[in-house]
């Protein structure tokens, strides 16, 4: 049975409910100028009409943090149908009508729009049951998930409404479950990916209780669909504090990518590296800008190293192929949980590159800059250094990176030639010299090498006269 603290603590000034009522305080960040002006009057709309209306939930969040909310989710007393027919300027699409929310295109800012409900039980896993109407605000708040989401904000009254202590939790960096957390995670299994991609994404620790629930529930993440964990994964790995939440909750995290766990130990016995496989992903992967390819990549680029361990007469162990295996891993993982296309090409290819390794020349960045393209080029150093800052050597990683990208950066200034789009000669030109078929692009080709390696300017004339001479 969940009930309202006597009272709770803001800046170390005690706040006592009202008789019957849930905590309320005033807070300087819930500011009347934070609410977009669509939302105000969404929010004017239904005070008008006699309803009660409140933001909750990770706008609210995002305020008491200091934070300009990206999206906003309101509850209200007033049901589906009612809050259409006041807001019939607005369009409204009925995301979940049945379970009482609705979306409100409210100028270019959507609001999720839900009514108090309360909720029966999951025989599912995700959806209620049944969704009782006219229960009260605190009631509502009640059915969420974590207290730092269970918060909502009176703007008429400018005080926030907080009965489960969500304030103190966000003071105290903790990421606790609303009242008992077995049963929020039986309710809806991905809660247990949700608690843990709030704690990446704020740098919060989860609660001793919370975490325990999360533990002995992980088995309920099989029963998700791919498109709802790859959702929170992929916020779970691009969040800042990743890598100790993977650390730590890596047995979680395994049901639903159990091609982590080999890694985890795995000692590498290499002159090159001094962390064992899982240690050196989770340096590479907090290293790396939080960018979901670049995440992914970092995660998954030595997935097939213990696979393709073997040992030398001296101990010491290699990895020959592991680019290769862990590309072709990395796809299988990526495709299972319906990642898109583009992205599962991008971050198989820089699996498979993430190795090599050149001199940092003018040259050399314009050749490779060519084959790959230039924002794989830069992907690759990003991963090339974090890769160098998790190996023996990490003063190794930052001036090979400078000089890479300095040479980069200095092909661009002198116009090089990355592609054959860019020499000053096109297939047409090669065609009316007598070229033609496969030839034509073939010359191209031959070309782009020879102006690539400095041999060949990249003039008109001069092309023209190496093609003729190749003819």
């Amino acid at each position: 049975m969940l009930s309202a603290p006597a009272f709770f603590w803001y800046n170390g000034v005690v706040t006592r409910p009202k008789k019957g009522g849930p905590p309320v305080t005033a807070h300087p960040h819930l500011r009347q100028s934070a609410i977009p002006a669509a939302v105000a009057a969404l929010l004017k709309t239904l005070h008008e009409a006699g309803f009660s209306a409140y933001p909750v939930g990770g706008c609210v969040r995002d305020l008491l943090l200091g934070r300009q909310p990206h999206d906003w989710d309101v509850t209200t007393n007033a049901l589906p149908r009612q809050s259409e027919e006041l807001l019939q300027s607005c369009r409204v699409i009925e995301t979940g009508v049945q379970h009482g929310t609705i979306t409100v295109l409210a100028g270019d800012c959507p609001v999720e729009l839900t009514s108090f409900r309360g909720e029966g039980g999951y025989a599912d896993g995700r959806h209620p049951d049944t969704v009782t109407f006219g229960v009260t605000l605190q009631q509502d708040l009640s059915r969420r998930d974590f207290t730092i989401g269970a918060m909502a904000w009176d703007t008429e009254k400018n005080c926030l409404i907080d009965p489960f202590g969500g304030q103190q939790d966000l003071q105290n960096r903790l990421i606790r479950a609303v009242g008992d957390p077995d049963c929020r995670f039986a309710e809806d299994g991905l809660r247990i990916l949700r608690g843990l991609r709030f704690a990446a994404e704020l740098g919060f620790a989860v609660e001793p209780e919370t975490a325990a629930a999360l533990r002995r529930n992980a088995p309920l993440l099989q029963n998700l669909s791919p498109e709802r964990v790859r959702a929170e994964l992929q916020k779970l790995i691009c969040g800042r504090a990743a890598a100790p939440v993977l650390r730590e909750y890596i047995e979680v995290i395994g049901v639903v990518l159990p091609e982590l766990l080999p890694m985890v130990g795995f000692a590498q016995n290499n002159p090159h590296h001094n962390r064992d496989v899982w240690e050196h992903t989770l340096t590479v992967l907090e290293n790396i800008p939080a960018e979901p390819v670049l995440r992914w990549a970092a995660l998954l680029h030595d997935a097939e190293k213990p696979a393709c361990c073997t040992v030398d007469a001296e101990g010491i162990r290699h990895f020959h192929g592991h680019q290769q295996k862990s590309a072709e891993t990395a796809e299988a993982m990526l495709r299972r949980l319906h990642c898109e296309t583009r992205l599962i090409a991008d971050v198989t290819e820089l699996i498979k590159i993430h190795d090599i390794r050149f001199p940092a020349t003018v040259e050399t960045a314009t050749r490779w800059a060519g084959r790959w393209g230039e924002k794989r080029f830069l992907q690759f150093t990003e991963l090339r250094r974090a890769d160098t800052l998790g190996q023996a050597h990490p003063g190794e990683a930052e001036p090979y990176y400078r000089a890479l990208r300095a040479a980069y950066d200095e092909a661009k200034r002198q116009n090089a030639c990355f592609t054959v789009r860019q020499l000053a000669v096109s297939g047409d030109d090669l065609t009316a010299i007598g070229l033609s078929g496969p030839a034509v692009g073939e010359a191209l080709r031959r070309l782009l090498r020879l102006v690539q390696g400095g041999t060949l300017p990249n003039e008109r004339a001069a092309l023209l006269a190496a093609a003729r001479q190749q003819e």
